[in-house]
């Protein structure tokens, strides 16, 4: 059940204490080709990082309050790691997730050259997933999955 908010809530969950680090059971992964501009990096990033919450609603927060009681969207719970790597890189990751059942979003290089869903959508659906042009992905799965998924990647600067 989705909640929307007209005025803001009664009450504000306590959050944690910033010295009180949490250690997730799952991990938020968004893996890049490195050789994208800096502009494509965050377009991608953006991209693929759009879905997740609606294909895990428990990763979305409670909603934002100020002092003033202005409402802000919720944001994920928990941090996004960005990494990358090589087109093999990519492509290994890719197939990695594929055997171990972890559903991925996909941004291939065709879809610089679209201007809407439907495009996307068609762009993608036109190329066998072995032939894909890979420049970015995003998964979330328990730690160890995806970490071996991103096997070989590494932090992006």
């Amino acid at each position: 059940m989705r909640r929307t908010y007209k005025t803001a809530p009664q009450t504000v969950p306590q959050s944690r204490s910033m010295n009180s680090p949490t250690r997730f059971d799952t991990k938020i992964a968004v893996l890049l080709r490195e050789d994208l501009e800096p502009w494509q990096r965050l377009n991608v990033t953006a991209f693929l990082v759009s879905g997740l919450g609606t294909a895990f609603p428990e990763l979305i927060g409670e909603p934002y309050l100020d002092a003033d009681d202005t409402v802000y969207h919720p944001m994920f719970r928990q941090p996004v790691l960005v990494l990358e790597g090589s087109a093999e890189t990519l492509t290994a990751a890719h197939e990695r997730a594929l055997s171990r059942s972890l559903r991925t979003a996909v941004f291939t290089a065709d879809l610089f050259t679209t201007g809407n869903d439907h495009d996307n959508r068609a762009a993608v659906r036109a190329v066998p997933t072995p032939a894909l042009d890979l420049v970015g992905l995003a998964l979330h799965g328990p730690r160890n999955a995806v970490d071996k998924t991103l096997k070989g990647s590494r932090m992006h600067p």
